[in-house]
């Protein structure tokens, strides 16, 4: 039996993230891994290819039809999907090989095989290479899968998952998308961009649950300007392949003849399989693993975070999760600020939130003041035509202090750090409105929408 300090299962962004951080600590880890490829479904086959893919579909778009618009003519543009794809691939593989190299720096001792609780402290490495391990601390760490929709067949070709939507060998003439969150949206946008027939179906009466529906309301007419359809309230109970097409029925609707599917209805946490009852850790109805405030579950020496805990599956709220969890291991410390968490979709234009939305702050009798500003009015925005959308700022009625800040917009992911920053130390709007800002910058939307909080914004 091989032993460590700490034994991490899963090498998602949780998971690595937390062992190269317990390394630089000082303990001894190993990292056990199913996949060949370090870096879990984000960097293999979720956030780092989506993006991928997002930027190259936008490049085209602009290529053959804005570019002209800047004086620049172009013309006899083609797509070249193979292309992009390879691109695509070298991008994720340069990630999990970076990320490889890391385990090696900070001498992580790397399992390849499926990771199994076989009692306290000790953990089996199943598969071609079996171990037998033990550890004083074992952290989970092991994300989330596609959830199931009852009545749709997954086949991995014509009805599939975002795994499939990365890699389609040509450009669906007509795609169902099947849930309006993130990940359909996202998706959904480049293969729009590329030319396919894009409907969403979404069993809810709006799109984006969960952000701020003020956003996810102006999001909506957006897309649809951009050609994706959308059909809200639908309630998908079948889709079979017939042939080299897919027939999706809908509940009280007629059904859609389409060529290719795209089940995005949420994940689920990867937690069975575990053997985590042989220590006597009861899952909630969820699936997840209930923990405490420092990622402690309640058996001791037992330690969960990202998508198999509570809160957003969101590859960063895990690698902040990760890094808490060891320090405090380490060192008695570490906490996560989740009002502090930022969400971003990565559509064109982009759209991100920080913090409490206006829906909640009403539900929660939450006294606050709102400024928006839009992009119309800020002259980076002009200059790039970026000028759809805006930022909305929520503050406390009284103390002023940022409740929830909203962007849908030209590089709205990057934009919302500064909000992401404010909230975690506490800054009201007019700390934000103080703040010397660069011109001409996209940022300078977000000083004036601090500045609108007290109805003073001065370019609208």
């Amino acid at each position: 039996m091989k032993k460590h300090d700490l034994i991490v299962i899963g090498a998602g962004p949780g998971g690595y993230v937390a062992a190269i951080r317990a390394a630089q600590l000082g303990l001894d880890v190993a990292c056990i891994e199913s996949e060949s490829a370090l870096g879990g479904t984000c960097v293999r086959v979720g956030c780092i290819p989506s993006k991928a893919l997002l930027e190259a579909s936008e490049r085209y778009h602009e290529a053959a039809h804005t570019l002209k618009d800047f004086g620049v003519n172009v013309s006899g543009v083609e797509l070249d999907l193979p292309k992009m794809l390879e691109r695509k691939t070298k991008v994720v593989d340069a990630l999990t090989g970076g990320v490889a190299f890391l385990f090696k720096k900070n001498k992580i001792t790397r399992y390849l095989g499926h990771g199994r609780v076989v009692g306290p402290g000790r953990v089996n490495v199943e598969g071609s290479a079996p171990e037998e391990l033990s550890a004083k601390h074992v952290l989970i760490a092991t994300g989330s899968s596609v959830a199931p929709l009852r009545g749709v067949e997954l086949d991995g070709d014509r009805v599939g998952t975002s795994t499939e939507a990365l890699a389609y060998a040509e450009v669906p003439k007509h795609l169902v998308v099947i849930g309006a969150g993130y990940i359909g949206l996202e998706l959904g946008s480049v293969w729009n961009r590329l030319g396919a027939k894009v409907t969403v179906l979404e069993y809810l009466e709006r799109i984006l649950p969960g952000m701020d529906s003020d956003i996810a309301e102006e999001a909506e007419r957006i897309f649809t300007r951009q050609g994706i359809e959308f059909k809200l309230g639908s309630k998908v109970t079948a889709a079979k392949t017939e042939g080299d097409s897919v027939r999706v029925s809908i509940e009280g609707q007629p059904d859609i003849v389409c060529d290719r599917v795209l089940v995005s209805v949420g994940r689920v946490p990867n937690t069975t399989g575990l053997g985590l009852d042989t220590v006597g850790i009861e899952l909630d109805p969820r699936g997840r693993v209930p923990i405490d405030d420092h990622f402690r579950t309640y058996v001791e020496g037992f330690y969960a975070i990202g998508d198999v805990v509570r809160g957003p599956m969101l590859a960063h709220k895990a690698e902040e999760e990760g890094v808490a969890c060891v320090e405090h291991i380490v060192t008695g410390y570490g906490h996560v600020n989740y009002d502090a968490i930022p969400g971003v979709v990565y559509t064109h234009p982009e759209i991100a939130s920080v913090g409490k939305t206006e829906d909640e702050l009403k539900a929660q009798n939450v006294p606050y003041r709102k400024g928006t500003f839009p992009f119309l009015a800020n002259g980076r925005a002009r200059a790039l035509a970026a000028t759809e959308g805006r930022v909305k700022i929520l503050a406390h009625q009284t103390t002023d202090r940022i409740l929830g800040v909203h962007i849908i917009g030209a590089r709205a992911g990057d934009l919302i750090a500064e909000a992401a920053a404010a909230i975690e130390f506490g800054a009201t709007s007019e700390d934000i409105a103080r703040t010397s800002h660069a011109h001409p910058t996209l940022a300078e939307a977000m000083k004036e929408a601090a500045f609108a909080v007290a109805g003073r914004a001065i370019h609208v």
